[in-house]
C-alpha cells in the first residue's frame, strides 16, 4: 500500500541541475543531469568522486582509526562511517581484509583504507609514521579517555564487539583508554565507543586552543 504524499519520506539529496549549466571542473555531468541521492554533505552535491577526495585529503585530520576484523563483525561499518564524519586521516584494518561494510554506508569510498594481518603488522607501520596506538576498551589497568590527553599524530584503535581488543592488540598499544560509564551495562557499543573516543580527540584538537 502506498502512503499518502504526507507521510512519505523526504528524497535525500537533490534533483536535477536547474538554471545555467555550471562550468565547474569538479562538477559531475552525469549528476548535474539526473540528480544527486548520494549520503554526501549539501556542500558536494553534483561533484565528482574524485573532487571530494581531493578536497577532504587537503584537511584531514592526524588520526588513525583501527578496527579488528576477526569475525566480519557489523559495528565495523559503523566505525568507519563515524571515521569519515571526522575526517580522520585514513582507516585500517586489522586481520582478515574483507570486512562487513554495510554499516558504512559507502563512506568508506571518500577514505583511505589499509589493511594489516596482526596486531605486530599495525604497530610496526604506525611506529614507522611516528604516530602512537591507542587501544580504547573497558579494561582492567586501563585510563580514563576524559583525563587523558590524546597526542595529535596517533591511531585509534578498537575491537570487536563482545570480545574487545585482542591480547596481541594490548601489548602494542602506548595505553589502553576506556570510557567512563554510570549504569549497570558492562560496556557500550563499539560503534558508540569509537565516536566518542573520535569526538575526544577533535575537541583536543580542533577546539581547544591548548598548545
Amino acid at each position: 500500500m502506498t502512503a499518502p504524499p504526507d507521510k512519505r519520506p523526504p528524497d535525500v539529496g537533490v534533483g536535477p541541475w536547474a538554471g545555467e549549466w555550471p562550468t565547474d571542473d569538479r562538477l559531475d555531468p552525469e549528476l548535474l543531469r539526473e540528480g544527486d541521492r548520494r549520503n554526501v554533505v549539501d556542500g558536494y552535491r553534483y561533484w565528482l568522486h574524485d573532487a571530494i577526495v581531493a578536497d577532504l585529503d587537503a584537511r584531514r585530520h592526524e588520526f588513525h582509526v583501527a578496527v579488528e576484523n576477526w569475525g566480519h563483525d557489523f559495528n565495523i561499518g559503523s566505525v568507519i562511517r563515524t571515521a569519515n564524519a571526522f575526517n580522520a586521516a585514513a582507516f585500517h584494518i586489522v586481520g582478515k581484509r574483507r570486512w562487513n561494510r554495510r554499516g558504512a554506508m559507502v563512506t568508506d569510498r571518500y577514505q583511505h583504507e589499509h589493511h594489516h594481518a596482526d596486531a605486530a603488522a599495525l604497530a610496526t607501520w604506525a611506529h614507522a609514521e611516528g604516530l602512537a596506538v591507542f587501544g580504547v576498551d573497558n579494561l582492567p589497568g586501563s585510563v580514563a579517555l576524559e583525563t587523558f590527553d590524546l597526542p595529535r599524530a596517533c591511531v585509534l584503535v578498537f575491537g570487536q564487539e563482545g570480545p574487545g581488543l585482542s591480547e596481541p592488540m594490548r601489548a602494542h598499544c602506548e595505553a589502553v583508554l576506556h570510557i567512563e560509564q554510570f549504569g549497570s551495562t558492562r560496556s557500550i557499543n563499539a560503534g558508540a565507543a569509537a565516536a566518542i573516543a573520535m569526538h575526544a580527540w577533535v575537541r583536543r584538537h580542533v577546539f581547544d586552543q591548548r598548545p
